[in-house]
């Protein structure tokens, strides 16, 4: 193989492995909401590293290891979301990858069913910290806080 074949080549593999990143923690950040809203703390904690973390802003403190995120399906407040019906909903991510660690800023929605309509409960500013594991990407931490003129919310879209 020339010289120039393989750095098309290897051109070729940097562009295909930057786009399956990108899929896989887009996938990652969608799968989110099915699985909370499903009430799966098997599914949540598969989203996390072993130790990461979601801090939950309004939170007394974060939620640290996957277990813990998980459980988070089983407190009483998400337990009433999931029986008055809700739909936790992310925008698309603007992701930044560096090596086998990422970054993904988007805003959430908590919608609740209310008699007959849907209001916004929440509306939020994410950052997720990511790391790529031998399973995939994972999330090794959240941080989350309510779009309430707050500049900790406006920061946390910053890259």
């Amino acid at each position: 193989m020339s010289t120039a074949d393989q750095e098309r080549l290897d051109r070729l593999e940097r562009r295909l492995r930057e786009l399956e990143d990108d899929r896989e923690i887009r996938q990652l950040v969608a799968s989110y909401g099915p699985a909370v809203d499903t009430g799966d703390a098997e599914a949540t904690a598969a989203l996390w590293t072993t130790d990461g973390s979601y801090d939950v802003g309004g939170m007394e403190k974060p939620f640290v290891g996957a277990e813990a995120v998980g459980n988070l399906v089983t407190i009483p407040g998400h337990q009433g979301y999931l029986a008055r019906g809700c739909a936790h909903v992310m925008s698309a991510p603007v992701i930044h990858v560096d090596g086998d660690r990422a970054t993904a800023n988007c805003y959430s929605r908590l919608y609740l069913h209310d008699d007959d309509h849907w209001v916004v409960a929440r509306v939020s500013s994410n950052r997720w910290e990511l790391e790529r594991t031998a399973d995939g990407w994972r999330v090794a931490r959240r941080e989350n806080r309510l779009l309430d003129g707050d500049e900790a919310a406006r920061a946390l879209l910053r890259p």
